[in-house]
């Protein structure tokens, strides 16, 4: 199996007062491709430093990252920057969508950083939404849709730059729980379909029995990685 995401004896150490904190204490997995991973955590166990290490938009104390082949604890911003439109896509807790765009330009917006031709990158979000069953509110603007049909644009924004990897933070935080679930069947069966990487962070247990792995985190360490794909099989 190739490996996408290499983590190695990973620290990131702040300083509070007189006091040393250890957001992560020597961390180490490996994620492969095709795996949807879930970090699961209460509130302050690390998790979303982790998150943030794997995206690239913290630098860790000391270890490596590598992703995709890239040892990213060592580029610079720019370098960063240009890492992430090429290889990673964001699914936000709060959608995060322009409230003056509809559904199919928002889902188009990250071609545009990259210079894709209008023309290819309406027919390129087009198609995203069309797998995220939302084909028929293309024209619709956020205000004119729910929260989940929300977050699936917001899925679809993820996968139209064609990522190694997808970051979730958070992505159903903002919906109720039956919305939640349908979010998470879709998460499930877009990792399956176009084989990608997907990595979750939540502190809901239950929505992490959707992924393939469990990373169980607290104090900054992993404390068990759960299996979950023979319970799944065995639910079947």
């Amino acid at each position: 199996m190739e490996k996408v995401i290499e983590v190695k004896n990973l620290y990131k150490l702040y300083r509070v007062g007189d006091e040393i904190v250890r957001a992560l204490d020597g961390v180490d997995f490996d994620i492969y491709r095709g795996e949807f991973c879930a970090i699961v955590g209460t509130s302050g166990s690390g998790k979303s430093t982790l998150l943030n290490m794997l995206a690239g938009l913290e630098k860790p104390t000391k270890g490596s990252v590598v992703i995709a082949g890239e040892h990213i604890e060592n580029l610079n911003e720019e370098q960063l920057v240009s890492f992430r439109r090429k290889n990673v896509g964001f699914i936000f807790q709060s959608f995060h969508l322009l409230g003056t765009m509809n559904a199919v330009e928002n889902v188009a917006l990250p071609l545009s950083f990259r210079r894709v031709p209008k023309s290819i990158r309406m027919k390129k979000a087009e198609r995203m939404l069309e797998l995220v069953n939302l084909k028929k509110h293309k024209k619709h603007f956020p205000n004119q849709m729910s929260g989940g049909q929300q977050q699936r644009v917001g899925v679809a924004r993820a996968l139209v730059v064609d990522p190694k990897i997808i970051f979730a933070d958070e992505p159903t935080g903002n919906l109720d729980s039956h919305t939640s679930e349908e979010v998470m069947v879709l998460m499930q069966r877009v990792v399956k379909e176009q084989n990608k990487t997907l990595v979750m962070v939540t502190h809901d247990a239950h929505l992490a029995t959707y992924a393939d792995r469990i990373f169980h985190i607290s104090d900054g360490k992993i404390l068990k990685i759960e299996d979950n794909r023979e319970e799944r099989m065995r639910k079947r």
